[in-house]
């Protein structure tokens, strides 16, 4: 973080603030580590708090400290509402177009408060008086640690802020083998454990507590998996029957496409998703090398994200959108063959 945006925000938090921190629709573990981070640690400079999401975040995630508090948009909107006219002060983490928000879009765009942006993705918009914005950093956990560290207050760093961080950090660093992950991602890890936060313990109950209706619906993805050899392509489709027949439950597809990925040969892999509520098809995309999914998914599909990470929708049929998506292959043959 540069030094004008370092004294902007110290100039925002020289006094007691009523601050409220948003992350983005269909929340996930960079989203809920760094808002709750944030959050605890501001809380120690003397500031109220409140996280909101726009919608509901997966059970993997519901252990976290603070994670209680979090006022849920969608569940609550009255009090969303209430808490973001309230508030002199507005973080926006993980993300950097409010229309990320979703229903919470236009209740934010209206609001007084002061913005400040603290994210890791492309193209950021020019909402807030003060923006952090990284594209080389691994997640925005690792940013809030920095954001910490600029304001000179790592030494208040306790074990509910370092748990929560290492949390977003690993998640998002697909437990630190993306090549987003850094030396110093590894010395920021490091501190955090030696802070308070128990690498073994957030692992396991992120990873390794999974339902039966979970590790069946594996079973079916893996048996949808498809690969177009060509292309040096792999794709998992997952459609609202499958879904409801295995009580499907928000968080339950999380790194099924990573499946796909670790194929021989694969540089490239989607899963589609049918969402029969929404009337989309979900997609998340992955990829190896300097392949863009990014680019891709900016293109075709209304979405973006990172180079080797990225998710889109689609409006069409689950089965039309994997005849376009087999249709716009050939456009990036070349790229596709000679990604390294």
């Amino acid at each position: 973080m540069n030094s004008e945006t370092t004294q902007i925000i110290k100039k925002l938090l020289a006094s007691p603030q009523k601050i409220v921190i948003v992350g983005h629709k269909n929340p996930d573990g960079d989203a809920i580590g760094s808002c709750l981070g944030l959050s605890f640690f501001l809380r120690r400079l003397g500031h109220k708090t409140n996280v909101i999401m726009p919608n509901d975040f997966p059970d993997f995630l519901k252990w976290l400290p603070g994670c209680e508090e979090i006022i849920i948009h969608d569940k609550d909107t009255d009090k969303s509402i209430a808490t973001i006219n309230n508030a002199s002060v507005i973080f926006t983490l993980d993300f950097n177009a409010l229309n990320r928000t979703g229903n919470m879009q236009q209740f934010l765009e209206d609001s007084d408060a002061r913005f400040v942006m603290i994210d890791h993705h492309q193209a950021p918009e020019d909402y807030a008086v003060a923006t952090y914005s990284d594209t080389s950093m691994s997640s925005t956990a690792e940013m809030v640690y920095h954001f910490i560290d600029a304001l000179d207050e790592l030494s208040i760093l306790c074990m509910e802020v370092s748990t929560q961080l290492y949390t977003g950090i690993m998640t998002d660093t697909g437990s630190f083998r993306f090549p987003s992950t850094t030396a110093t991602t590894h010395r920021v890890i490091a501190h955090l454990i030696e802070m308070g936060a128990n690498n073994s313990e957030v692992h396991e109950n992120i990873y390794d507590v999974n339902s039966l209706d979970r590790m069946k619906l594996l079973g079916v993805a893996l048996k949808n998996l498809n690969i177009l050899p060509e292309y040096n392509t792999a794709y998992i489709t997952l459609s609202q029957k499958e879904l409801d027949h295995h009580n499907f439950k928000k968080g339950d597809t999380e790194g099924f496409v990573n499946y796909a990925l670790s194929l021989k040969g694969v540089k490239f892999a989607v899963i589609f998703i049918e969402n029969k509520q929404d009337n989309i098809i979900k997609m998340s995309l992955r990829s190896k090398g300097e392949f863009s999914v990014n680019t891709l998914a900016r293109k075709h599909y209304n979405g973006g994200g990172h180079t080797n990470a990225a998710g889109g929708r689609s409006t069409l049929t689950l089965s039309k959108t994997i005849s376009e998506f087999i249709s716009i292959l050939p456009q990036y043959k070349n790229e596709l063959t000679d990604a390294s």
